[in-house]
């Protein structure tokens, strides 16, 4: 292997890539993506769809998760930073509900693997941010559930962008319309 390093994070199936980077005097390379790497990391996925979206500072996007398709996702930032946060959906998990997050930028080039069932968002903490992110089903648009991002009950810490408060976060309505996990697990 050698060309990535692999954390594996207090929920299991969450993992932390940062990929070899080799860098000179004309800037760096480095491999975002070598099946070959991530399958002896134990990541082997079929990626059928990139994609990549820009936000400016306080956008908060998310929690976002596939109700009949869900994806896996490698997701990672290639302009700025984030604070990435996942909640645990797996039936039966033993960490049902549970969240974690993680700093992603440019500058540490670190990726984050989703598996199935979690859903999903992401904070932008720097001026701007672009989002770059591997999934493995396509998107099914009548297929999006979501879960309040600021849901008491899972408790996300979410970073505060400097000088920003929650009031200043630019969220979309659809966001501000979710529901929290209790009213998730009433409805199954």
């Amino acid at each position: 292997m050698g060309k990535i390093t692999v954390e594996t994070c207090d929920i299991e199936g969450l993992k932390i890539i940062t990929p070899a980077v080799f860098g000179d005097e004309r800037g760096y390379f480095m491999e975002t993506y070598n099946y070959n790497d991530f399958k002896e990391a134990g990541i082997d996925m079929e990626f059928v769809q990139d994609n990549q979206s820009a936000s400016k500072k306080g956008v908060l996007r998310g929690l976002h998760f596939q109700i009949n398709y869900p994806q896996d996702k490698l997701v990672r930032v290639i302009k700025g930073e984030v604070f990435d946060a996942v909640v645990d959906l797996r039936e039966g998990s033993a960490t049902y509900g549970r969240w974690y997050g993680v700093v992603l930028s440019a500058e540490n080039k670190k990726q984050f693997f989703i598996p199935k069932n979690f859903a999903h968002g992401f904070i932008v903490l720097s001026d701007y941010a672009e989002f770059a992110y591997k999934c493995t089903d396509f998107y099914h648009p009548n297929d999006e559930g979501g879960l309040k991002w600021d849901d008491a009950d899972i408790g996300i810490k979410w970073p505060m962008p400097e000088g920003m408060t929650k009031e200043d976060l630019t969220i979309s309505d659809k966001d501000r319309k979710w529901g929290g996990i209790k009213d998730l697990k009433e409805k199954a």
